[in-house]
């Protein structure tokens, strides 16, 4: 995906916050987990971890599932990749999970 405003995933959206970074890596190793998890694997308070969890599902890397009031939250994505290319500026790819 193009790291663009066209539609693609912005690379300064998901690179500007060590926060973000860490959230989506608790959730690409971990699978599916709640808000409190990921803020005890963390080490983030709650309020940090929901809002990192929502612009990372706004970008399309994660996907929230609903269980009541239990909100699971997991990676869209089998791998991410940020390329630096001179000429064509920065993207944002990610091969989608198949489950």
């Amino acid at each position: 995906m193009s790291g663009d405003r066209r539609g693609g995933i912005d690379a300064e959206e998901l690179l500007g916050s060590r926060g973000r970074i860490r959230v989506l890596r608790v959730l690409a190793e971990s699978g599916g987990l709640n808000i409190t998890e990921v803020a005890r694997k963390t080490g983030m308070n709650y309020t940090s971890v929901e809002r990192h969890l929502e612009k990372l599902k706004g970008l399309g890397l994660l996907r929230e599932k609903r269980y009541g009031k239990i909100r699971i939250f997991e990676a869209t994505f089998r791998t991410v990749v940020i390329r630096f290319e001179r000429g064509k500026g920065v993207r944002v790819e990610k091969t989608p999970d198949r489950t």
